[in-house]
């Protein structure tokens, strides 16, 4: 295919989207929805690269598709400096500590708050612990939109994470949930090292119309919002399945509810 022809089927997708009535932008609104430390999580950042310019008009950084793939996904910042490894107690049961010690910048409190290991039969396997970091932010659109999270493959780590990152994607138009972070921890023998600012990992989200760009504003805490968000939170923690729900909660749902903050 010839780059005339792959803007030709563009155009043509943008033309039968508007045919359809479905948009070619999509606001999605984000917040952190916590109750303490709330400077602690920066703001969701577009994905860019600092490379040179292209040289040659074939280059990778003139891929159309290469293009729009990096610009629809945003970037979800570290949170904390923090070094986690593995100990194995007297009873053979294994023990996540803070890795930097008496030199950390978290304190065991601040650990406990954030970070939770998973019991044994909750593994994918005996052999990979899977831990689980706190990740607040939420995400609202008023049209149909999901959000997925997945690692931050775009971005090179000279050292490898010892584990894979837990993917999810959910409907943010009826399931506004705060996301959380998932590792499971492969070479136990290896440290888990996050450092403050780098990229933790990413979303981006999939809309009724492929070609639609995602307009991503702050939101602001309505009244509104928090009720719609109470009635679905934690709601896994008393049935399975909940994707069997997502009829049930638009039911309770606002007719609007993306309100970026003044």
């Amino acid at each position: 295919m010839s780059w005339d022809d792959y803007f030709a089927d563009e155009r043509e997708q943008h033309e039968s989207a508007q045919s359809r009535g479905k948009k070619r932008t999509v606001t999605v609104g984000w917040m952190v929805r916590t109750p303490k430390a709330e400077a602690l999580w920066q703001p969701p950042q577009p994905f860019s690269r600092s490379e040179p310019k292209a040289r040659h008009a074939k280059s990778v950084q003139a891929c159309p598709a290469a293009i729009d793939f990096d610009r629809r996904h945003f970037v979800i910042p570290c949170p904390v400096d923090l070094t986690l490894k593995f100990e194995r107690m007297a009873n053979g049961q294994l023990q996540i500590v803070d890795g930097d010690g008496e030199q950390s910048g978290m304190r065991p409190t601040g650990l406990r708050d954030m970070l939770v290991l998973h019991p044994q039969n909750e593994w994918r396997s005996p052999d990979r612990p899977l831990i689980q970091m706190i990740a607040p932010y939420v995400f609202i659109a008023d049209d149909p939109c999901y959000v997925v999270q997945s690692p931050p493959y775009l971005h090179y780590f000279p050292t490898p994470r010892p584990g894979l990152q837990i993917g999810g994607r959910f409907p943010v138009h009826s399931w506004p949930r705060p996301l959380s972070w998932g590792f499971e921890w492969y070479d136990i023998s290896q440290p888990l090292v996050l450092k403050r600012g780098e990229p933790w990992f990413y979303v981006h989200f999939e809309t009724e119309n492929p070609s639609a760009r995602v307009r991503l504003v702050e939101q602001e805490p309505t009244e509104e919002l928090n009720t719609y968000i109470s009635s679905i939170l934690d709601i896994s923690n008393y049935v399975n399945r909940t994707y069997s729900l997502f009829e049930d909660a638009k039911r309770l749902r606002p007719e609007r509810l993306v309100q970026p903050k003044k």
